[in-house]
């Protein structure tokens, strides 16, 4: 679980999900606003438009709303990640706490590039 105060940007949020995975910040981006990522309809917010910086994770939410929030990284290898709001009230920042952060994790982190001669 990634905690992100709400005023970030959509860039932010970007550079979080990389470092909680792991990732190198090396390749373009988009975020995606449909029923699913592949929809006709979705709504997509490129690495090069301006909104990225703009738009803050407050600001996008609303325009989920019985959607879903797509990250796409990497076009090629296509590492999509779903994102989702976990909590009906905000959160409380904790003071002398870095945000973003990692709260909760499970499972293996993705690697971005095995070594597929193992």
């Amino acid at each position: 679980m990634l905690e992100i105060p709400v005023d970030h940007s959509l860039d932010e949020l970007h550079q979080a999900i990389l470092n909680a995975v792991g990732f190198e910040n090396d390749h373009l981006f988009e975020f995606a606003i449909g029923n699913t990522y592949y929809s006709r309809s979705v709504l997509r917010i490129s690495y090069d438009d301006e909104k990225i910086s703009q738009e803050t994770v407050d600001s996008i939410l609303p325009q989920v709303k019985g959607k879903k929030l797509f990250y796409m990284f990497d076009y090629g290898d296509s590492w999509l990640f779903q994102i989702s709001k976990s909590r009906k009230k905000r959160f409380q920042e904790k003071v002398n706490t870095f945000y973003p952060r990692v709260s909760l994790e499970s499972g293996i982190k993705p690697e971005q590039y095995p070594d597929w001669d193992e």
